[in-house]
């Protein structure tokens, strides 16, 4: 299941249940948002900010429809200096299916190179086969409008995505 969370860019973390609820692993990776998408979830840490998506990890279950507040959450917690984590049960399907979302809308990258950039970092990550379905059929409908309102309704974002997930490609097509 993993060591701990992995930094996958500037400010954007992956992990699982274990990593949520790790005050210390959360205190040295500066942690102050939490995105939590498994079933039931719900806040831990008064001190945390958090976002709590119910979502189980089966092809059926619609992501989509939480993209564009999750694609903020993170965004919003990234331009005030935060640090987010993203989680699920394992930290494998669900969660990595936001981060990829995520990846798409502040880079041009497509889903199958975010997902390829995230898995340098964090190799066992599997979206399930609908949830590669919904990021396919959000890079083909809705990516280009959430990427305007990204750009819209925050201040330009300082941060070199595009680079970082870039460098990431490169690490993973030399394994």
């Amino acid at each position: 299941m993993g060591n701990g969370m992995n930094k996958v860019i500037d400010g954007l973390y992956l992990g699982n249940i274990r990593d949520a609820e790790n005050r210390e692993g959360l205190s040295e990776n500066s942690i102050t948002h939490i995105l939590s998408v498994y079933n039931h979830p719900k806040p831990v840490f008064e001190d945390m900010k958090y976002k709590c998506i119910h979502a189980v990890d089966a092809s059926s279950q619609n992501l989509i429809q939480y993209f564009k507040e999750c694609i903020g959450f993170i965004h919003e917690c990234r331009l005030n200096g935060g640090a987010c984590l993203v989680h699920c049960l394992a930290g494998a399907s669900r969660s990595t299916t936001m981060v990829v979302a995520y990846l798409m809308t502040v880079t041009d990258y497509t889903w199958e190179d975010c997902l390829s950039a995230v898995k340098t970092v964090r190799s066992f990550v599997d979206p399930n086969p609908g949830f590669r379905d919904q990021l396919q059929e959000y890079q083909n409908t809705r990516l280009s409008e959430y990427r305007t309102w990204l750009q819209s309704s925050f201040h330009p974002s300082p941060f070199k995505d595009s680079e970082q997930v870039g460098a990431l490609l490169s690490q993973h097509s030399e394994h």
